[in-house]
């Protein structure tokens, strides 16, 4: 059997890979080293922009099952016949930190599928949290400036992160799920998903359904006190991707139980508080899940740059059957997720392998940009309409138009009869044991302690009062005995 050559990008046969060309062998190195350049050249461009929030990732390709009858809800047709099984690529992440940080830390989870389905790719954005800190997009730059490392100090500052959300009262609730004990997953494995946004479903008739998504993990959810989760990212700053590579290639293949909640659109103007409110949940007893189908990872991605670090997920990746709601974060992530991914990658990146459809062909009169493979020419015109038998318009939308009303301008005031920031928040204090509660509130007061300003501290404790007034009297005197310490 005959080796291999070592080429050059152009295929030219490389010589020696070993030793630079030089003017005599101790002499200076030649310009016309056209492998030398090459290679220095390349290296020095091999990485591209990391994204600004969710850079630390890991993911797997797999399959979504239907396992029960939806069809009065959606004409989604990857949904519609119980046993048919989609691709998925599924993108885990944490949010705050870059890509050289550690897996295993306190930090909301992204959990990011693509399904390829037959009538294009279906991308479904979220987190392991039902919930999020704000509710409209114009926040969200600063809020993940909060987050992130300070400028001067280079690191995470607890002043930034507790400031921010002593001036953002509708984050408590999601406050209340990161510090409690599902503010750090054992592994990607062991946690659940969720759409988070409400996503409109319409069925053939047309009727129109408001819907929210719960991936149930199959493996139990298990969580890492502060304590277990600082020894595991000494030991292994890869931890979630050692765990989720080892497991799938061992034939563990993790999975997901996805259920929803279903809202008729007619329900929605009169709901108690505004279910377009990414800073809260429906109470089961209101909209009970309704189970849909599985999610199963089988195989791990040969090339994790080229296939998990240039995966691109966008929100605005619908299919015929689901379509957006009037959530303000979603609305905004619409257009945010896939300029991102214009500028890390390209206007062409949807044609690389990962991102590209399976079971369809896109077709359309985009062209050029960089790296651009899509020839026009000949009978092929790049505009449209034109007389040459290129691609047409359906002329159906995708999903049911969306009912709009009232004046243009900014809103702020509620419209529904209760859509305070805190009662959410306070619900899930009390539904946690004494043990969690005992955890939870040490975890807000370890970091709250640490603020350097007693206003904000003051603030973010009358957040804590509003919701639940045990709560804010047990975060009060733990912040008091830590800071007097």
């Amino acid at each position: 059997m005959s080796k291999r050559v070592l080429t050059t990008e152009s295929g030219a046969p490389v010589a020696d890979n070993q030793n630079s060309a030089t003017a005599g062998v101790g002499g200076p190195l030649l310009l016309q080293d056209q492998h030398l350049l090459e290679k220095l050249a390349r290296f020095n461009r091999e990485r591209i922009p990391e994204r600004v929030v969710h850079a630390r990732g890991s993911g797997a390709y797999g399959y979504f099952e239907v396992t029960d009858d939806v069809t009065a809800y959606t004409s989604a047709d990857f949904l519609n016949t119980v046993g048919k099984r989609t691709e998925t690529f599924l993108r885990f992440s944490t949010v705050a930190d870059s890509l050289g940080g550690a897996d295993a830390v306190r930090d909301p989870r992204g959990f990011a599928l693509k399904f390829y389905t037959e009538e294009g790719n279906y991308d479904l954005v979220g987190n392991n949290t039902p919930v999020f800190f704000i509710k409209d997009p114009i926040k969200f730059p600063d809020f993940i400036h909060s987050q992130k490392r300070d400028p001067f100090t280079g690191k995470q500052e607890p002043d930034n992160v507790w400031d921010f959300w002593a001036h953002a009262p509708e984050a408590t609730h999601q406050v209340t799920w990161l510090m409690g004990d599902r503010g750090i997953p054992a592994s990607y494995r062991h946690m659940n998903g969720y759409g988070s946004h409400t996503y409109q479903w319409t069925n053939a008739a047309g009727e129109a359904f408001f819907v929210k998504y719960h991936f149930k993990t199959n493996q139990g959810v298990r969580s890492l006190s502060s304590e277990q989760a600082a020894e595991l990212a000494g030991k292994d700053a890869n931890s979630h991707q050692t765990d989720l590579l080892q497991a799938i290639e061992r034939g563990v293949n993790p999975s997901w139980t996805l259920h929803v909640q279903i809202m008729p659109a007619a329900e929605a103007a009169d709901y108690r508080f505004n279910p377009f409110d990414l800073t809260k949940v429906w109470p089961h007893s209101d909209y009970p899940l309704q189970r849909v189908g599985r999610l199963v990872l089988d195989r791990n991605p040969d090339n994790v740059f080229a296939e998990v670090e240039q995966a691109a997920f966008s929100p605005n990746n619908f299919v015929p059957g689901i379509g957006p709601s009037p959530d303000k974060m979603l609305q905004g992530r619409l257009f945010a997720y896939a300029d991102a991914h214009r500028y890390r990658l390209g206007v062409n990146h949807t044609l690389l392998a990962v991102n590209a459809p399976k079971a369809t062909t896109a077709d359309n009169y985009g062209r050029d940009g960089l790296m651009a493979s899509n020839a026009y020419g000949r009978d092929r015109k790049n505009y449209e309409p034109n007389s040459y038998d290129g691609p047409v318009e359906t002329g159906q939308p995708l999903s049911a138009p969306l009912a709009v009303n009232g004046h243009t301008g900014t809103h702020e005031a509620p419209l529904h009869t209760k859509d305070d920031h805190f009662f959410q928040a306070g619900e899930l204090y009390r539904l946690m044991s004494a043990e969690e509660q005992a955890r939870l509130v040490a975890n807000i007061a370890g970091g709250l302690s640490q603020v350097s300003r007693d206003d904000v501290i003051e603030k973010n404790l009358a957040h804590f009062h509003a919701a639940d007034a045990e709560y804010g009297k047990r975060v009060e005197e733990a912040v008091r005995a830590l800071r007097e310490d």
